[in-house]
């Protein structure tokens, strides 16, 4: 990178910290460094674009509409960056192999047909799979810790990939064993979303934190199950769940629940001969 391409990633890094944080003091210590400094850096980024970023005053930093914009590009500017750094160490260190991300609990069935049979391609190299919560596969995709991902729209955000569709089902609703909607043929989704007692669960968003209501904090598919089992939650799934239901579950169809589809997806300026044929023998299944 040349140099004044690299003061622009460094300048544009810090701003995105400061647009982050929105406290120059909390930002610098994030960077580790001063505030006189990184106030300079995001002067210099103002200059160049000819826009004001942030809007500062005595009490408060706020981003300008300019800001906002920048925040977003920024973000996926950098984490292209970072992907690249790490796929190339890992090129670098002779590592051979397909990284694959998934939603641990989600296209179990399609998995296992996908990896046995790219195993039997006569190129096939080994395929790490790592088994993330709800949405970390996508993060793990753009930041290059994967090669490629399994995704669930509407659920997962696949923005700026390049995607296969792999698979359409509906949604059920997944209830203790013995509930009386069980007995039902199907349900509508206002339904099983007010339910007395069995509220639907929380899931964390990206930064962890968890959005406001009375269902209970959930971080993975195993706990979700225990404490729809125990009467404490219920919830609205794929129909390939079914396959994974237990005994003290049940399963009803919820036919107005909209359709997920699961998509193999891959960075656009992927070049490994590895990942397309992953996905070659994905779209063949």
């Amino acid at each position: 990178m040349a140099a004044g391409g690299t003061g622009v990633y460094k300048c544009t890094k810090k701003s995105t910290v400061v647009a982050e944080e929105l406290h120059f003091g909390r930002a610098a210590e994030r960077l580790g460094i001063a505030q006189p400094p990184l106030s300079r850096a995001i002067r210099l980024l103002e200059r160049r674009l000819g826009a004001v970023l942030l809007e500062r005053t005595s009490r408060a930093v706020a981003l300008t509409a300019a800001g906002v914009v920048l925040l977003g590009e920024a973000r996926a500017a950098l984490d292209a960056v970072e992907a690249a750094e790490r796929r190339t160490r890992r090129a670098a260190t002779g590592q051979v192999g397909v990284v694959l991300a998934t939603k641990a609990g989600a296209s179990a069935e399609l998995l296992t047909k996908l990896l046995d049979a790219y195993a039997a391609e006569p190129d096939a190299v080994p395929v790490e799979v790592l088994l993330c919560g709800p949405g970390e596969q996508e993060r793990l995709l753009r930041d290059g810790r994967a090669d490629v991902a399994l995704l669930h729209r509407p659920f997962d955000t696949t923005a700026g990939f390049d995607t296969e569709e792999l698979h359409i089902e509906g949604q059920v609703a997944v209830l203790p064993a013995g509930h009386p909607l069980t007995t039902r043929t199907h349900l509508r989704l206002a339904e099983v979303t007010d339910l007395p007692g069995l509220p639907t669960p929380r899931w964390p968003r990206p930064d962890g934190t968890y959005p406001d209501g009375r269902g209970p904090k959930i971080r993975d598919h195993t706990q979700l199950l225990q404490l729809i089992a125990l009467g404490r939650a219920c919830a609205v799934a794929p129909e390939s769940a079914r396959a994974q239901a237990r005994d003290d579950l049940a399963t009803v169809p919820v036919p107005d629940a909209p359709a997920v589809t699961t998509v193999i997806a891959w960075p656009p300026h992927s070049r490994s001969r590895a990942v397309a044929d992953l996905v070659r023998t994905a779209t063949r299944l």
